[in-house]
């Protein structure tokens, strides 16, 4: 066993005792829960008023302190603090007392844990290192270490270093000048990222490597514990380029998944809407123009029509008629109120109507006159029917009632001005030619747009539902009538409950006297929903900040999305301009926020790479200068443990292959990277490949912010070629490896990779 497994190893071992005897604790806390609970329960339902008002309240608490304890099962321990006084703080999701009722486990809430999120290394506030613990289940999986001050740690605990402390304190004892004073700069970068403050947006830019994802992730925290008032109330949004993306991050930082932040991919964006496919090149990139606004805006304008002629509504053998120019004047009216299409229905929907109903009496008048005429001739009326004229505001009222629960009636209106969702618009759209010719801008690529009907969502249609729900609106009434309801019917608990606390005596006893406290029991209908649940499900949440992670992907259209949801304009953008692989990406920061900022945004450059061997680096800048003139690598910092290669093989030969890798690396992970095209292909040869497997095959895409100890590029010429921005994507492909990189090829090496060592097989 290498030095390295050997301290892993013995850094997991002595972990795990400690989460251990920490989760028989929490058994001990549930368990105490539940007897107290019981022990209320059987007191029974007698006693005086107040007695049954204490019984009440105590038994509210325990049966919440259990669901507390039970809430915490996953993940209770995440963190580990040691000082310079030699002492160690475990950092988890609860506070737990031992026996002797001292602390052994701090809730990440608590002063106490605040140098976990605030230690930064130009202030470690007495910190000697930082230790994050990964668990699945009850068992520790994984550590991460970051060292404050190394020489201030014993030698025993220097063995035991892992992740990036480790490799950190290797490059401090194992060089000397300017290495150590990159590594130190490395530092000073992040530390500024992370400690900058909540208002405003910040830029990260960063290549391979330099840490930029795990800045912005401290800066989240950081921000949760410094300006906690605010965001437990608006919560943290962290946007990702794809799900296994999400998945890697949520190891790095566990209490940020607790209660206040939600964490998504632009495909996720919109409730109830879980969209996995990317478009093509042309599609995204005309789905990501920002003038797919305009497209929407005139599809809706289009579905808010008026018919050709006059409105005809046969009904019960009458026709109802209403004049053309009538049906215009009520369609110009509901716009130029200015509310959503669907608030807007409701105004339209009233007055055409109440124009149906005068239709529907001028219909009757001249039937009624026509019948006279037929039964006596031609009867000399003494008064002419005017039964329109005879009309009331309460006949109209009634009368549109009573028309509206007519079919032809609403199919007529539903014509004219229908009910839309989201959903609904962008599906019509895109699957109807000729509406797309009709309302798209010149210059814009609407051919590609085109798709059948039923088309599965991709995730460049999620900024377009979002743009289309932003224009229609929902008729709110009902829910706000509810929500009216359920205002005064808490109001009156609250009232009844003043009364029983003042009858019993226990008005002032703390929490159990607080009216709103009872009353909010007896309305309880459920487990109450954090700032996170509220927000995810909530399209039109505003959070407190959000961090968007490879924001170089995300589209003009996906930014209108974002920023919908940050009016104040807080922001943490994370990026690398080099790494653009969309089509509809970012070519510059100021293209794409300077629309919504107005150049009020600023900028930090992470410049060295820690993780990324020097000899893959080289590699790299080679691709780099050949399809990103204008971007700078960032610089390595350390050397590496073997040349990268090129193989000329089949495909079909990876298992072998990769087998190798897996024996070299030890106990690491091989990370297979393919075309898009290829993906399926190679995926077959690696049945039990997974995120969390010693083996993963991704696309490009879907690598994008994960690393790998080995990485294994696969068919570079088809990478190049799959998109104009295919020598970007090589670009993020060759840069995933932390250690050793094999690139495979069956045809012709493409000679921008010419500086690799060349094998003709395995």
């Amino acid at each position: 066993m290498t030095n390295r497994q050997d301290g892993l190893a013995q850094a997991l071992d002595t972990e795990q005792r400690t989460v251990s005897w920490l989760y028989g604790m929490l058994d001990a806390a549930r368990e105490r829960a539940r007897e107290t609970l019981r022990e209320v329960y059987r007191r029974g339902g007698t006693g005086t008023r107040q007695a049954r008002v204490e019984r009440e309240a105590l038994a509210s608490e325990q049966a919440r302190r259990l669901a507390r304890l039970e809430a915490v099962e996953r993940g209770l321990c995440f963190g580990r603090i040691d000082d310079d006084s030699g002492s160690s703080t475990y950092i988890g999701r609860i506070g737990l007392r031992d026996e002797r009722h001292e602390s052994v486990l701090i809730d990440w809430r608590a002063p106490a844990a605040r140098p976990f999120y605030v230690a930064t290394a130009t202030d470690p506030g007495g910190l000697v290192r930082r230790r994050h613990l990964h668990l699945k289940d009850r068992r520790v999986v994984g550590i991460d270490d970051e060292v404050f001050d190394l020489e201030g740690m014993s030698e025993g605990d220097r063995r035991t270093l892992v992740g990036e402390a480790a490799l950190l304190a290797a490059l401090r004892r194992g060089r000397t000048g300017r290495m150590g004073d990159v590594v130190a700069t490395i530092q000073t970068e992040q530390d500024r990222v992370i400690r900058a403050g909540l208002q405003g947006a910040l830029v990260v830019q960063g290549g391979p490597g330099t840490g930029k994802t795990v800045a912005a992730l401290h800066r989240a925290a950081y921000l949760l514990y410094t300006h906690r008032d605010t965001l437990e109330r608006r919560g943290v949004l962290v946007v990702g380029p794809n799900p296994m993306f999400l998945r890697y991050i949520g190891q790095v930082l566990p209490a940020l998944g607790e209660t206040q932040v939600v964490m998504t991919t632009v495909g996720e964006m919109f409730p109830g809407v879980r969209a996995r496919e990317a478009d093509g090149g042309a599609a995204a990139a005309a789905k990501g123009d920002v003038r797919m606004a305009e497209v929407v805006a005139g599809a809706l304008a289009l579905r808010q029509g008026a018919p050709e002629g006059d409105l005809v509504v046969e009904l019960d053998g009458l026709r109802l008629r209403v004049p053309h120019e009538t049906c215009l004047r009520l369609r110009e009216r509901a716009r130029a109120v200015r509310l959503p299409h669907n608030m807007a229905r409701k105004l339209y929907v009233t007055e055409l109507l109440k124009e149906l109903a005068r239709a529907e009496a001028r219909a009757l008048e001249e039937s009624l006159r026509i019948e006279e005429l037929v039964i006596e001739g031609e009867p000399e009326l003494a008064e002419p029917l005017d039964l329109e004229g005879d009309l009331d505001e309460l006949d109209i009222e009634l009368a549109s009632r009573r028309l509206w629960e007519e079919p032809a009636v609403r199919r007529a209106v539903d014509g004219l001005w229908p009910e839309l969702t989201p959903q609904r618009l962008v599906s019509e759209l895109l699957s109807s030619p000729g509406t797309l010719r009709a309302v798209a801008p010149a210059g814009l690529d609407w051919e590609s747009l085109v798709r059948p009907a039923g088309s599965p969502w991709t995730a460049g249609d999620v900024p377009l539902l979002d743009e289309a729900a932003e224009l229609l609106g929902e008729d709110d009434s009902a829910r706000r009538a509810a929500a009216r309801r359920a205002r005064e019917e808490q109001e009156g608990l609250e009232l009844y409950a003043r009364e029983v606390l003042t009858t019993t005596g226990v008005a002032e006893e703390g929490v159990f006297g607080r009216a709103d406290v009872l009353a909010g029991r007896h309305a309880d209908d459920g487990a109450a929903l954090t700032t996170a649940d509220r927000a995810a499900a909530d399209r039109t949440w505003a959070y407190g900040h959000v961090i968007v992670d490879e924001a170089q992907e995300l589209s003009p259209m996906a930014w209108r999305m974002v920023m919908r949801r940050v009016p104040a304009r807080s922001l943490t953008v994370v990026g690398d301009l080099a790494q653009t692989g969309s089509a509809a990406g970012a070519r510059s920061w100021g293209e794409v926020l300077d629309p919504y900022l107005k150049g009020r945004w600023r900028e930090e450059r992470l410049l060295v790479n820690y993780r990324t061997p020097v000899e893959i680096m080289r590699v790299a800048a080679d691709v780099l200068r050949a399809y990103a003139p204008g971007q700078v690598p960032p610089e390595s910092v350390r050397d590496g443990e073997a040349e990268p290669r090129a193989v000329r093989m089949p495909v079909g030969a990876l298992p072998g292959l990769v087998a190798a890798e897996l024996a070299e690396i030890g106990e690491g992970r091989v990370g297979v990277v393919t075309p898009d095209a290829r993906h399926a292909e190679v995926a077959r040869l690696f049945p039990e490949a997974d995120l969390d497997a010693p083996v993963v095959v991704l696309t490009v895409t879907q690598a994008k912010g994960l690393e790998f100890d080995a990485v294994v590029v696969v068919d570079p010429a088809g990478i190049i070629g799959q998109s104009p921005l295919g020598g970007q994507d090589l670009y993020v492909a060759v840069t995933r490896a932390t250690r050793r990189l094999t690139v495979v090829h069956e045809g012709d090496l493409p000679p921008v990779l010419s500086r690799l060592a060349q094998k003709s097989t395995l």
